[in-house]
């Protein structure tokens, strides 16, 4: 199985990048993990945050890898439980399917375009989250469902 994790900017406070590199390193047991960090898109004066959102969408969109099942993170998606997500990425490798993107957008959004790209679309939360701290959650759940699926006793 290969996870792919799309998301705009780079983690920039250490505690995060030591966070995320704790559940990258655990998921790495269980999955290929393949984390791409497109560019932030710089506001530019007079124009609105379309243009920047829109910039991002295509960078998100070029980094999926084709026939990769897309869930795109969205605070307005489902919000399935942990044990929801393992069971529906568990069906889905029944189906065949072996690779899984999850893309998380950026501080301004995310382009409409990469939602209707999209497989699934869960939110963490419906609180919003910055974009450093979901990627940091997500790591944590795909490491918690790949537990779950082989019935181990992380999740509890």
């Amino acid at each position: 199985m290969k996870i792919h994790v799309i998301a705009v900017g780079k983690l920039r406070e250490k505690s995060m990048r030591a966070a995320a590199a704790l559940y990258e390193k655990r998921l790495s047991h269980y999955a290929k993990l393949v984390v791409t960090e497109v560019r932030e898109a710089r506001k530019v004066e007079g124009k609105n945050d379309a243009v920047a959102v829109a910039a991002e969408g295509d960078a998100l969109l070029a980094a999926v890898p084709n026939r990769a099942v897309l869930f795109v993170l969205d605070e307005r998606g489902e919000q399935p439980t942990s044990r929801e997500l393992a069971d529906d990425m568990a069906r889905r490798m029944v189906r065949g399917d072996s690779t899984f993107a999850f893309v998380i957008g950026g501080a301004l959004g995310l382009d409409d375009r990469v939602r209707a790209a999209a497989t699934s679309t869960l939110a963490l939360s419906r609180m919003t989250l910055p974009h450093e701290l979901a990627r940091v959650v997500l790591f944590e759940q795909l490491y918690r469902a790949m537990t779950i699926q082989r019935g181990e006793p992380y999740h509890k």
